[in-house]
């Protein structure tokens, strides 16, 4: 019998996105790009409404050629800047890459604006129809959607611009900046200099105390920053405005990524007033936890207190057992994809200072496997989001048949596979424990990650809608703790004592800068993950076929399609409801544990 492989959490590979990052290197791949963008800008005096299909079909394959080098190069500079954010060298490569392929995307903007620009009727006769285009024909008819709010030429030009050296950049700032930030914490007796990922470790800890002191910590040091993050995201609010509901026409902040991720306003409404119908749910799973702790009331610091009492620590070659053969109890394909991660050397998962913090799976071109970032600490709940980001590779690669126009799936459908996977996990580890303590362990965790996934989420949405008001309103960054403190007061109701420092948690999340109005996605994921994997405990092996082709779609169907193939509406507020009732039997579940008898 062969030995299995031995894979360590060290720096990633990105030897297939660039050999290295020397000048010859990065200078000769710019030049290859810039001798296409040139070849392909010859073509636009053919642009016309007479264009022949064959040709739009040969435009296409160039252009997607084009996309492909860009997404490379561009995905190198942000892989390699993620390595070390602190970097003088990454910071200097995606600086440049970032402005050269700006202007390289800017020369050849003309294309998708004229075929947004086309009349219904010569955008039908030129749309490709033989099934071997379906991938051509999904992006086109997705570019038309978009028509409404797109500007003309120069306009584009000078808003890409306008990114690349302005909210951009001061987003980039905004990661330099957090990312350096360093934590001290006292552990048995030692005071630690740690990361963020190192420091929020701690508010897992059995140890109220240390749980205490960790969030203290991390407010206290990004509260020392406040006005300066503040500011960064004032000016993120504003420039969201002024591009998108003043130039675009948008209807509000929040309908752009409704937009961007094709889903109907009432659909992304209903997920949210669910949501808060269903705050009670968790404020009753916090009393319990309260009463387990032997706390008159939870504390925000306790938030994700543990149950139990065993300190579990889990190496990082166990983990990658553990995951792999979770995954391969559900199916072998998705076992072996997700191994392939790990055997093309894509994975960094090594805990390091100046790291970017959290943890991502890139996904760059369907010839590359994606790359894999996690900051490994040795929690069970780092297990869990190992199997998470691995679950993401494993969507990317199911979806690796379509063209890098098409494999995306939108961000709301990108979360079911990463989501599905956590929760196969879960279920693993709770058929093979067999006291009621560890069952009220993982079910009790469970429910922290999927407050954590779900309302926590869903609250950050609601956040940003009234930050975002307030900051046109007139009001000062310092004002909107506030209005933070509002909305975690609604969803934690009486159940959670919340210390005046959480005011200015809002800071410390990264999506509400890079990606206002992401969060949401999380809690639209885990709802639809929750109901998929109520069925295939129903339905067995019956299931996989069909949730594996859901992932095999990737971004080459519109969500509402791809979700009615799973008769799925999401505009409808009873399956949301649905999702909730899950959360409900397990609560009951957790609930009706005995106490074990000494």
């Amino acid at each position: 019998m062969s030995t299995p492989p031995v894979y360590h959490p060290r720096c990633w590979n990105l030897g297939d996105l660039l050999p290295d990052d020397s000048s010859s290197t990065v200078d000769g791949r710019l030049a290859a790009l810039e001798r296409e963008v040139s070849r392909f800008e010859a073509a636009r005096a053919e642009l016309t409404r007479e264009l022949a299909p064959q040709r739009l079909r040969e435009l296409l394959g160039a252009y997607e050629r084009l996309l492909e080098g860009m997404v490379e190069l561009s995905a190198y500079g942000s892989l390699r800047f993620a390595e070390d954010t602190q970097s003088p060298r990454a910071l200097a490569l995606k600086g440049r890459l970032e402005h050269l392929l700006t202007g390289m995307q800017n020369r050849v903007l003309f294309f998708i604006l004229w075929w947004k620009g086309l009349d219904d009727e010569a955008a039908e006769r030129l749309l490709p129809s033989a099934p071997a285009d379906a991938d051509y024909r999904h992006f086109l008819l997705d570019a038309r959607r978009l028509q409404p709010f797109t500007l003309e030429e120069r306009a584009e030009q000078l808003i890409n611009v306008k990114d690349a050296n302005g909210i951009d950049a001061v987003l980039t700032l905004y990661s330099m900046l957090t990312n350096r930030l360093q934590f001290h914490l006292e552990v048995d007796g030692e005071v630690r200099t740690l990361t963020r990922d190192q420091l929020m470790s701690h508010v897992y800890s059995r140890d109220p105390a240390r749980r205490e002191a960790a969030y203290r910590e991390l407010h206290r040091v990004f509260g020392g920053e406040q006005t300066v993050l503040g500011q960064i995201y004032v000016n993120r609010v504003r420039d969201w405005y002024a591009e998108n509901i003043e130039l675009r026409g948008f209807a509000d902040p929040l309908a752009v990524r409704n937009v961007a991720n094709d889903l109907p306003d009432e659909a992304v409404a209903a997920l949210l007033e669910v949501a808060d119908e269903n705050a009670s749910l968790f404020q009753r799973f916090f009393r319990w936890k309260a009463e387990r702790l032997g706390l008159p009331r939870l504390r925000r610091y306790d938030l994700y207190a543990p149950v139990g009492t065993a300190e579990e620590t889990v190496e990082y070659e166990r983990a990658v057992e553990l995951v792999l053969s979770t995954f391969a109890r559900f199916d072998g394909r998705v076992a072996q994809l997700a191994e392939r991660v790990l055997a093309d050397d894509h994975l960094d998962a090594e805990a390091r200072p100046g790291k970017k913090g959290g943890a991502f799976c890139a996904t760059v071109l369907p010839v590359h496997t994606p790359w894999v970032l996690l900051n490994y600490t040795g929690r069970v709940r780092d297990v869990a989001t190992m199997a998470h980001e691995l679950g993401h590779a494993v969507h990317s690669l199911l979806a690796a048949d379509h063209s890098v126009l098409t494999q995306h799936a939108s961000l709301p459908l990108a979360e079911t596979a990463s989501v599905f996977a956590e929760i196969l996990l879960t279920d693993r580890l709770l058929s093979e424990v067999e006291t009621p303590a560890a069952k009220r362990e993982l079910l009790a965790g469970k429910l922290d990650d999927i407050y954590a996934t779900v309302m926590r989420q869903a609250g950050f949405t609601r956040f940003e809608v009234d930050a975002h008001r307030a900051i046109l309103d007139g009001k000062r960054a310092d004002e909107l703790n506030d209005l933070y403190l509002t909305r975690l007061a609604e969803q934690l109701g009486d159940a959670v004592e919340v210390a005046d420092e959480f005011a200015w948690e809002w800071v410390s999340i990264p999506h509400i800068y890079q990606t206002p109005f992401y969060c949401y996605a999380y809690s639209f994921g885990q709802l639809l993950v929750l109901a998929l994997y109520r069925r295939y405990r129903q339905e067995g092996e019956a299931f996989v076929p069909g949730y594996l082709r859901l992932l095999a779609h990737g971004g080459s169907a519109r969500p509402i399609e791809i979700l009615a193939e799973v008769g799925v509406d999401p505009s409808d507020r009873g399956f949301w409801r649905g999702g909730f009732q899950v959360v409900e039997e397990l609560l009951a579940d957790l609930e009706a544990l005995p106490d074990e008898v000494p």
